[in-house]
């Protein structure tokens, strides 16, 4: 059987991908931080979420499509914004944007993604929007920002919740790296896995596309001096649309909608960042009242099933974002394996609706949670 048809949920995916990648490389697309206690309770906030079922509701034609600021998109989640996909298999960047041109849903393009900016957006057909990171004393972000504007993107997301690159001890055990440094521990991992070597070696190892020469990026490079000062010149400079990432605050989410931004993106970057984070489901309810009913809120963050989104839109957001489940798809089983899993996804959402007697993803002003 090939492997893409084993995929049955994202956890199949999940148990494929840990089967296929090397250590080191699972480990830093599966890892999270300290204790990785956080990213547990983010799952278990998702599952506790009970939602109405009701019956005698024709719900024989339902439409999964959801606005996203000037457009439809068909499904109701995108690409969350991932650093190097082209360790889960060479191509994976493209896999990516081309699953984005054919259901016209944003494709989160990463600072560190291991495919150029411009090349991205072309496959995706436009939809593709650009991660911004700060870093030192943000110069290298505002020609990023600058690049990305020439290459005709028109959403800029800025993720504020690095300040500093967050300890993942999961990755710290395999010495990884960007980019990649290979000693004698690096090598048995990769000779364990030939199949990934050889193909990575082939078509040659993952490199953060997006930088060159004098504008090197340095993952651990301290983020910690972005401020309110910096957003309002980033606003000053960005005439598209500007999403900033990585809030759980209210107060912070009300004082980013005075300051200009046209939406926020509700996040704890998958547990990545901090173990004692709160889930971000859980601070979704108290964000949307201090912006406002009409405000652009996004979701991401351990987001693993078609139900789990359904959550999240009930919960109070107005589309969602997924992210490393997407990844084990693809190193699993390639861009067939991603795909399977988005109509996987796409059905358990559905089936979702049709419990609950909607016939539409627009769910936060309706009664479904109990």
């Amino acid at each position: 059987m090939l492997p893409s048809r084993q995929i049955h949920s994202s956890a199949d995916a999940r148990r494929l991908a840990r089967k296929r990648l090397p250590w080191m490389v699972f480990d830093y697309m599966d890892g999270a931080a300290g204790e990785e206690h956080g990213a547990a309770l983010n799952r278990r906030a998702l599952q506790d979420i009970r939602l109405r079922t009701r019956v005698l509701v024709n719900v024989a034609e339902r439409d999964m499509a959801l606005p996203v600021f000037d457009h439809y998109a068909k499904v109701p989640f995108g690409i969350s914004p991932m650093g190097m996909c082209n360790m889960a298999r060479p191509g994976a960047d493209l896999m990516l944007a081309r699953l984005a041109a054919e259901y016209k849903v944003p494709h989160g393009v990463s600072t560190v993604a291991s495919t150029s900016l411009e090349k991205i957006i072309e496959v995706a057909d436009g939809h593709a929007w650009f991660q911004l990171y700060f870093s030192g004393d943000g110069s290298t972000a505002m020609k990023l920002v600058d690049r990305a504007d020439t290459a005709g993107y028109r959403t800029l997301v800025l993720t504020l919740d690095v300040p500093e690159v967050g300890r993942r001890p999961r990755e710290l055990r395999h010495g990884f790296k960007m980019p990649f440094r290979i000693g004698p521990s690096q090598f048995v991992d990769f000779a364990l896995h030939p199949r990934w070597s050889l193909n990575t070696l082939f078509n040659g190892k993952p490199e953060m596309a997006n930088f060159s020469g004098a504008d090197e990026f340095d993952r651990t490079e301290s983020r910690a001096l972005a401020d309110w000062d910096y957003l309002d010149r980033l606003r000053d400079r960005w005439k598209g649309k500007l999403v900033v990432k990585g809030v759980l605050d209210a107060d912070d989410a009300l004082q980013l909608k005075k300051a200009g931004v046209d939406a926020i993106q509700v996040s704890s970057h998958g547990g990545r960042q901090l173990d004692a984070a709160i889930p971000p489901v859980l601070a979704l309810g108290d964000i949307r009242t201090a912006v406002g009913p009409e405000f652009p809120l996004f979701y991401d963050s351990s987001l693993r099933t078609g139900e789990d989104v359904i959550k999240v839109l009930a919960s109070g957001a107005d589309f969602t974002f997924l992210g490393r489940i997407l990844l084990y798809a693809i190193a699993s089983g390639g861009e067939a394996g991603l795909h399977i899993l988005w109509e996987v996804l796409m059905e358990e959402a559905s089936l979702t609706l049709a419990q609950i007697g909607q016939t539409g993803p627009a769910l936060r002003d309706k009664d479904v949670i109990y």
